[in-house]
């Protein structure tokens, strides 16, 4: 199975401070990737340089075997098809919940020209697939304050979506959650990954385990180790650096 996306020998500098040194890998298409380690060791830092909002500085990143996204503004990397969420959920509150779908999928991105009338048939039905997808379709009218925390979190998993995403970004979508919430949104991601690559950040060991096809573990800037959660759990050095340490929610 083809890339969706390659980083190669990827270096990132914040002042004198090196952020990440020397990464390099990649994600398959219709893989979910997890992104594991302790806190400041790159995880986030190489999701914002993949969308575009962290400049790298040294190292390539190559998106669908064919554009250096490194080298692309922020706007230019989402219209290739490249999502990102970020941990606190990023919704309009001030529209509903069909609105914020209408918005996503709507080619301009302006809240005053976007109405679900002024949608063409095929986008129409694509915001009302989206809201059926996420579970949401009760909701369409509601305004986003009145969602519970995973339901806005799912929310603008489905602004993504209606984006029609190649490479989906999401910092810790489960972070808040409780368990059946958490259990919901592993039932969805499995159920994108048909369609859509993503990578996770994330602290949960148990999510990580119900749902990543792969693991990179990360500590100072640098890959630590590379595999399935099964293999990485195993690994000496993930154990001494990360799991030993008993902050993460363990598997």
């Amino acid at each position: 199975m083809k890339p969706m996306i390659e980083l190669n020998d990827v270096s990132i500098n914040f002042g004198n401070f090196k952020a990440v040194s020397n990464v390099s890998t990649s994600v398959k298409s219709n893989e979910i990737r997890f992104f594991i380690g302790p806190n400041g060791a790159g995880k986030t830092t190489i999701l914002d340089a993949i969308c575009g909002k962290n400049k790298i500085a040294g190292g390539s990143i190559l998106f669908d075997q064919e554009y250096e996204v490194s080298k692309m503004k922020e706007y230019a990397i989402a219209e290739l098809g490249i999502g990102r969420k970020f941990q606190a959920p990023s919704v309009f509150y001030g529209i509903t919940v069909q609105e914020n779908i209408e918005l996503a999928a709507a080619s301009r991105k302006s809240i005053y020209s976007t109405t679900f009338r002024k949608l063409s048939k095929e986008k129409r039905e694509h915001v009302d697939y989206v809201l059926e997808f996420i579970g949401l379709a009760g909701n369409r009218f509601e305004y986003p304050r009145r969602l519970s925390h995973g339901e806005k979190q799912w929310l603008e998993i489905g602004m993504l979506l209606a984006a029609r995403p190649k490479l989906m970004l999401l910092d810790e979508p489960v972070a808040g959650m409780g368990r059946r919430e958490t259990e919901k949104t592993e039932e969805l991601l499995m159920k994108i990954k048909k369609d859509c690559s993503i990578i996770v950040v994330e602290h949960d060991m148990k999510f990580a385990k119900h749902v990543s096809d792969s693991v990179t573990v990360f500590h100072e800037g640098r890959i630590l180790a590379e595999g399935t959660m099964d293999q990485v759990q195993e690994n000496q050095e993930v154990i001494d650096v990360y799991l030993g340490r008993g902050g993460e929610k363990a598997c």
